[in-house]
Order: C-alpha cells, then sequence, then structure tokens
C-alpha cells in the first residue's frame, strides 16, 4: 500500500457501515432550529473541551472545571496556559475561509500559536519544521529524517488539499490524521497541532455545507486514550491492515460526533436538557434569583433578546429592568448580542453556566470518557 493510499473497502465491515452513518448524519447538519448565538456558545464551550482532552493525552491533569473557572486569568500557569493555547488555536482556524487550501505557513502558524509560551510542552523553535532528527517516546515508529520534513509535509498537504467526492471525505482526513503524526514535523507540540489541523480538515470536507454548524471532535480523541494511541501506532507500517484499523477507529468517532451534533441543533432539546436543568441548579444553590432564572430561560428559548422581551420576567420598570440585565452581565451570564447594544445572548462557554453545562453533558453520556470522573 502506497502511503496515501485509501485503504479498500470491504461492504460487509463495521467501517463501511460507519461511513454510511457518517454520511446519512452529515444530511443533517444544519437542519436545526437552534438560534446560532447560542450554537456558537456551545461551540466555543466544546472548544475548550476538546482543548482540555488534547492536552490531557499529552499529560496534562487539568481538569475540564478547573479549565472552565481559570482559563481566562491573566497569568495562567503552564497548564492551563497550554489549555488556553490550543483553545484559542481553534478559534484562529474558525476564522479562516475552509475552501483556503492548508498549506505550510498554516501548519507552522497552528505550532506557533499551540506551543507558544509553554515550558513544560513547548518548543524550542514555534513555527519551525524540526532540523534534527526526533525518537517518539514508548513508540516503535522512527520519523523521517528531519532533511525530508518539509517533503514528507509537502506530499501530505496535497493529499489533504485533494478534491475528493464525499464518499471518500472520511477516509481522507482520517489517513491525514495519521500521516500527520507519523512525519512527525516538529520536535513538540506534534500530537496537538495534528489534532488542530484535523479539525481544520474536518471544516473543509464533513462539515463544508454546514456553515456554522462545524464542532470540534471529542469522541476521537477522548473517549479511550489507549485505544486512540495503539489505532493511531496499528497503522506505523503504513500497511492496508494497519491503516483501516485507524481509519475504523476514526470514523466510529466522527460518528458519534456528528450524531451529538444534530442533537444540539435542536433548540428544545438544548433549552429543555442542557440550559434549563443547568439553570434551575444556579437558583437552587442561590446563584440567581427564581425571577432572574425565568428571565435567562427565555433567552434561551429566544437565542437574542431585547430588554422587553423579558418584561413578563422581570416585571417592574424599564430602569428596574436595565438595572437587573446589568447584573445578570456582570455575573457572567448575559452579554451584548451582535444585533446590537440593547440586544443580550446568554454565556455558555465560561462564567456560572459553563461547568453546570459540561455537568450536565457528563448526566446524559456526551462528555467522553477521559473527562467524564473530573
Amino acid at each position: 500500500m502506497t502511503k496515501y493510499a485509501l485503504p479498500r473497502l470491504d461492504f460487509g465491515s463495521d467501517l463501511v457501515a460507519a461511513l454510511f452513518e457518517v454520511e446519512r448524519l452529515r444530511s443533517d447538519i444544519g437542519s436545526g432550529d437552534i438560534p446560532i448565538d447560542t450554537y456558537v456558545e456551545l461551540h466555543q464551550l466544546f472548544d475548550t473541551v476538546m482543548s482540555v482532552i488534547s492536552a490531557r493525552i499529552e499529560g496534562n491533569h487539568t481538569t475540564v472545571y478547573d479549565a472552565l473557572d481559570q482559563i481566562g486569568q491573566s497569568t495562567p500557569t503552564d497548564s492551563l496556559r497550554e489549555i488556553r493555547n490550543i483553545a484559542t488555536t481553534a478559534r484562529f482556524i474558525d476564522t479562516i475561509d475552509p475552501s483556503e487550501p492548508l498549506t505550510h505557513s498554516f501548519i507552522r502558524e497552528l505550532h506557533s500559536r499551540t506551543v507558544n509560551g509553554l515550558i513544560r510542552e513547548g518548543d524550542p523553535n514555534p513555527g519551525s519544521y524540526r532540523e534534527v532528527d526526533v525518537a517518539i517516546t514508548n513508540s516503535l515508529h522512527t520519523p523521517p529524517s528531519w532533511v525530508l520534513v518539509h517533503a514528507e509535509m509537502t506530499e501530505l498537504l496535497d493529499f489533504a488539499n485533494a478534491h475528493r467526492p464525499p464518499h471518500e471525505q472520511m477516509l481522507q482526513v482520517a489517513l491525514a490524521h495519521h500521516r500527520f503524526v507519523w512525519v512527525h514535523p516538529f520536535r513538540n507540540g506534534n500530537g496537538r497541532v495534528s489534532r488542530l489541523f484535523t479539525y481544520a480538515m474536518l471544516r473543509r470536507t464533513i462539515f463544508a455545507s454546514g456553515g456554522h454548524s462545524s464542532l470540534n471532535p471529542t469522541a476521537v480523541f477522548g473517549n479511550d486514550r489507549e485505544a486512540y494511541i495503539a489505532a493511531l501506532e496499528a497503522a506505523d507500517d503504513l500497511s492496508e491492515q494497519g491503516t483501516t484499523t485507524w481509519v475504523s477507529f476514526f470514523a466510529r468517532g466522527i460518528r458519534d460526533d456528528l450524531a451529538r451534533l444534530v442533537t444540539f441543533e435542536r433548540n428544545d432539546y438544548v433549552s429543555n436538557e442542557l440550559i434549563r436543568p443547568a439553570l434551575a441548579s444556579l437558583q437552587r444553590d442561590g446563584l440567581i434569583s427564581t425571577e432572574e432564572e425565568a428571565a435567562l430561560n427565555r433567552v434561551a428559548s429566544l437565542g437574542v433578546v431585547k430588554a422587553g422581551d423579558l418584561q413578563d420576567a422581570l416585571p417592574g420598570s424599564p430602569s428596574a429592568r436595565s438595572r437587573a440585565i446589568g447584573s445578570l452581565i456582570t455575573r457572567g451570564l448575559l452579554t451584548q448580542a451582535d444585533e446590537g447594544p440593547r440586544f443580550y445572548r446568554l454565556v455558555l462557554s465560561s462564567g456560572p453556566l459553563a461547568p453546570r453545562v459540561v455537568r450536565r453533558l457528563d448526566a446524559l453520556g456526551y462528555l467522553p470518557r477521559m473527562l467524564s470522573e473530573d
């Protein structure tokens, strides 16, 4: 099998079944009724969850709750900075037109942003391909000599940028992820950058028709670290059997992420199963009043509100309602929406609601196993 040949498919295999399910789910992307502002907040929350997973694979033991509580600190610890770097790099990827080709400069930019300012998991040359030969700890695979890295990455990028029909795109993304790790183009940070690179590829392929609906994968990498590493290592000999093992593992994870994504595009599900229970727990703990809970549930239903939309939940004069809204903003529960200075939306990706939404995700079985005991 050549390095970038797609594996042949056995139509009775679990891989083919997973690929069919991916295609079925992909057709549902973008069909939900969730307000865009609510979905963007969930998207950013999952950026943090994925960043904790990616860092944990490399030995960072920060919990998702600690990350949500402390990631915005002005002087974060090295462990928190690692997670913040991954999250902000994922959001940088979101600013890139997914139709643009992936380039060497883009890959090096991902690396520079990912290892920036790190001590334990940094790199002596951020944003530069390695200029030394390396070995991978606890792995039988020896990456190519540094003199071949640029050529190897050119071949990888040519493969990643090639137009493929939809039924081959999952195989393409999975193969590119493994071959990136196989090349090991940087001295450190390869795993984290490979997962970000994979997210960028998914935006170009699987999620290309879904607009804002792209979601950073968590099931592929976060359900079982040992299984993830073992599946990658199975493909290190570049054999068809090993490559098929890895691609099958990857496809099952993306299938699970797509199923979650389609569910989270339904506003009734997000409101009733995630946001309302999270708000109820804030009210039980005395962190918000009954009136504030009702107002925030109203925001959850509508996505974006004006002050007048909250009149029933926050009765009284307009000035009293403005003060109540100001208090919710100060406490990190509401923020100004893009529609204008008098429009408001919920904050789900940080602040008091974020850890409670994550607890609901865990209770509903959506939190990857790697984080489920945090």
